[in-house]
């Protein structure tokens, strides 16, 4: 083999690598999140944070689009080192995306996952059944909407022997 063949090869490689450990939301907009606190915080408080920049990802339940803005309601999730969110098991309530733009919810639809990096506006009163509740209202900066997969390891695996996955 030639030097310029694994150069080459080694170019190809690291691109696939690299393409495929990129973080779904940039990191410009991570720079710009001032606040570093807990989902069950900003919840209780909204008003306390309102102004303050914050990423927060989850499913989304609904998406409605209005004459002005459209808006997307989460179930709020951790999110992993990548900024998607994991274990949709556990959530620490909801929240409402906002966008001055049109998001058709026939891409942004429900069960689908997203994170987002927005402004806290306050919060938006509504109810889910009978019950009042106050969800965390983002004007979103950057919203990441996720493919629907349940991959959340490398799709590549680099080893020697025999293995299994989990």
């Amino acid at each position: 083999m030639t030097v310029k063949y694994v150069i080459s090869l080694f170019g190809i490689f690291s691109a696939i690598f690299l393409t495929g450990c990129t973080a779904g939301i940039s990191q410009q907009s991570r720079s710009m999140v001032t606040y570093n606190g807990t989902f069950a915080a900003l919840q209780k408080t909204p008003d306390v944070y309102k102004g303050e920049v914050v990423m927060l990802g989850g499913r989304i339940i609904e998406a409605k689009v209005g004459s002005s803005l459209s808006e997307i309601t989460v179930l709020q999730l951790a999110l992993d080192s990548n900024g998607r969110p994991v274990h949709p098991d556990q959530s620490g309530g909801r929240f409402i995306v906002q966008a001055k733009k049109f998001l058709d919810p026939a891409i942004y639809q429900k069960d689908m996952y997203l994170t987002v990096v927005g402004t806290l506006k306050g919060s938006q009163i509504g109810s889910i059944g009978g019950f009042r509740y106050a969800h965390p209202l983002i004007e979103g900066i950057e919203i990441k909407l996720w493919p629907n997969t349940t991959r959340t390891s490398p799709a590549i695996h680099f080893g020697i022997g025999v293995g299994t996955s989990f």
